[in-house]
This record gives C-alpha cells, structure tokens and sequence, in this order.
C-alpha cells in the first residue's frame, strides 16, 4: 500500500503549538495593567490569587493593590447593625482579626487612598488609637484621600464590658475626656501623615484644639461632621473659624444639637469656595448671615425636639432671629436648590407658593414657626 505522506507544520507553529500550555495573555500585560486588574478582586480573592503563580504573588505582595483599609466591613456590617454586644470569645476573635488585618496591611506595604474604621478611643484596655497610630507610622499614606472614623464605639464590644461599667455621670464624663485626647492624639499623627486627605466623614467634640487641628487639611473638599456629645455645644465663632479656613471645601454636612441652654444663639458661616450645605441632620441650628457666594444647594430642616415653651419666651428668642429668606437673599446670589427643590430664578425678587412651604419647614422665625411646641 502506498504510504501516505505526513503532513508538514513549519517549525515556528509547532513550537507555538508545544507553548500554548504554558502562554497566557494576561502575563504579557504591563505591570500596572495588571495591578489595575487585580485591584477589582475583595481582599480575600487577592490573597487567594497570590496562589496561582509565582509572577501573581510578587503582583499580590505590590503596596499599590492595597489601597483601601476597611476595619468596618467585618463583625456587624452584614447584620445592618452600628454596634454589638458579643460573647467574650467571639470579641477575642473578632480582636485577633483586626490586629492580624493590621500587620497584613503593614507587612503588604499598603499605600492607602481610604481609611474606614470604628473604634472607642476612649478604650483603655484594647488601646485601638494606638493600633491606628502603629498602622500610620508603618505603611504609605502620604496620598490617603477619604477617612471615615467613627471614634466614640467598636463595632463589636464584648458582654461584660457593659456589665461592669460604672453608669455614673462622673464616669461618663473621664471616658468622653479620654475619648477627646486620643481623637486629637490620632488627628495630629493624621495632619503630619497624610496631609492630602480630600473627603472627611467623622465625630467632632469642637474644641479649639481638634478645630485648629481639622483647618490644617487645608485639600479638604467634602467633610461630614457629626455630634459628639449631646450636651456639647458649639459656639458661633468656632463654626465661622473652621468654614473660613479650609479654602477648597466644596461640601458641608452639619450634624450640630444645639443643647437647651444655648437655645437662641444664631451662627454666621463664611466661604468663598462652599458649594453644597447640608444642615439637615441638626437640631436647633439657625443662622443669622451667610457668606456663601458660591453656594448652590442647601439642605435644611426644622426638628421638633419636645420642648414646650410659653408664648413670651418664644418670641423673645424668635425675635432675635432673622427669616432664612432674607439670610439666603444676601448671602447666597447662587443658590440654586432649597431642600432638593429647584429654585425659580426670580427668588430672590419674590418669594412664591412653593418657596414659602419649603421655609415653612426650615425656618425659625416668627413668620414660619408659630407654635408653642419645639
């Protein structure tokens, strides 16, 4: 029989053919291609892809895939819950994995663009302001842009943590003092450290110190301040320093309880750069100027706090106060939005139906708010 004759593959294909197994496009990618693939995976598939070879592990081990540090996302983040009472043993565990998640980001070489974390600084025992310091002083954070820091509870707080705590007053009043030193311990590390930090979202006690301290991030664009302390207040020129000092804020949010001896103080806010107001989440905030030119969105709401007051007391206080329509017509030629509602460009000629129902709801003077139930 005749023989048949071989077919013939020229050289380079057969060793392209014997190299298939061993190619593989993503590896002929640049380097910061890859790290930008991998940067998409959860913490947990980084850790497991430094598994697949050994090019993969020495990408894993880059301090630029580890941007984000997230002290929030385990314990009761899946339960929707802000804070937990637990076993002393699952405390414990959840304990050993924040220290381990620590020195993961340490011994990775993090360089962190956001912090998020929450802890009670005020905490003594478990020293979680000295372990965020540790965290600062040992990785690359000079361009950490977004803090998120809850420093007055943990997520997760052991049982007998509650049990044996004194509930008195005095007590109370050592622990917020301990919580304060350590917050403004931590912001001047956070001020040398990472200078560059453009969104803040944070507890704020208002003193002169963390003010003066706060002023010093001056790439601040969008900051969150929420109340401390229900019995602390805030003096007007303490609000008017922090607003005039940060130069490129572009978004405000107030949280700010007026507490009931300070019922009747107005405020004065000051920025050339503010674009967006958000008073919104405070109680009892009311101003008397704004200095806002470049305002187009403001946010704020009237809250009935339950406190009765006679009719002369009202308009004694109300009396000193001046109608947000007139505030907003000479401090805020750009607004452009009132309580997510747009704003007819006339305005400020002439108020109209659906105006005056909006300050219905946001103003404290004598023509919005009749009623002897604040």
């Amino acid at each position: 029989m005749p023989q048949r004759k071989r077919a013939l593959v020229p050289i380079n294909t057969r060793r392209r053919v014997k190299g298939d197994e061993d190619y593989f496009p993503f590896n002929s990618l640049p380097m910061e291609c890859q790290l930008h693939v991998l940067s998409f995976l959860s913490e947990v598939d980084k850790c497991n892809s430094a598994l697949v070879c050994a090019s993969w592990s020495c990408l894993v081990r880059s301090g630029k895939l580890w941007r984000v540090a997230d002290y929030s996302r385990r314990g009761v983040f899946h339960l929707g819950q802000e804070g937990l009472l637990v076993s002393n043993r699952e405390f414990e565990r959840w304990k050993a994995w924040v220290h381990h998640y620590t020195h993961h980001l340490i011994s990775r070489g993090a360089s962190l663009l956001t912090l998020k974390a929450s802890f009670d600084l005020g905490d003594l025992c478990n020293k979680w302001g000295e372990l965020l310091s540790h965290l600062l002083e040992n990785i690359h954070c000079r361009d950490l842009s977004h803090l998120d820091l809850n420093w007055t509870f943990t997520l997760l707080e052991p049982l007998d943590l509650r049990v044996h705590t004194s509930s008195s007053s005095h007590q109370e009043n050592i622990t917020k003092m301990d919580q304060v030193n350590n917050f403004q311990i931590l912001l001047t590390r956070l001020v040398h450290s990472c200078p560059r930090i453009t969104k803040m979202r944070l507890h704020f006690d208002w003193s002169e110190t963390s003010v003066m301290l706060i002023t010093q991030f001056q790439h601040l664009r969008i900051l969150e301040l929420k109340y401390f302390w229900v019995f602390k207040g805030v003096s007007p020129n303490t609000l008017q320093t922090l607003t005039k000092s940060l130069p490129n804020l572009k978004s405000l949010t107030l949280h700010v309880l007026v507490p009931l001896r300070n019922l009747g103080i107005s405020y004065t806010l000051e920025s050339l750069s503010l674009e967006f107001l958000d008073v919104s989440p405070s109680r009892g905030l009311v101003f008397s100027c704004l200095n806002l030119p470049a305002l187009r969105e403001l946010r704020a709401k009237k809250i009935v706090r339950g406190i009765t007051l006679d009719r002369r007391t009202r308009l004694q206080i109300q009396s000193r106060w001046p109608c947000l329509y007139q505030v907003l017509r000479e401090g805020t030629p750009k607004l452009q939005a009132l309580n997510n509602e747009r704003l007819l460009p006339n305005w400020k000629e002439q108020s109209y139906r659906e105006l005056t129902s909006i300050l219905q709801q946001s103003c404290y003077c004598l023509q919005h708010l009749d009623s002897w139930l604040w």
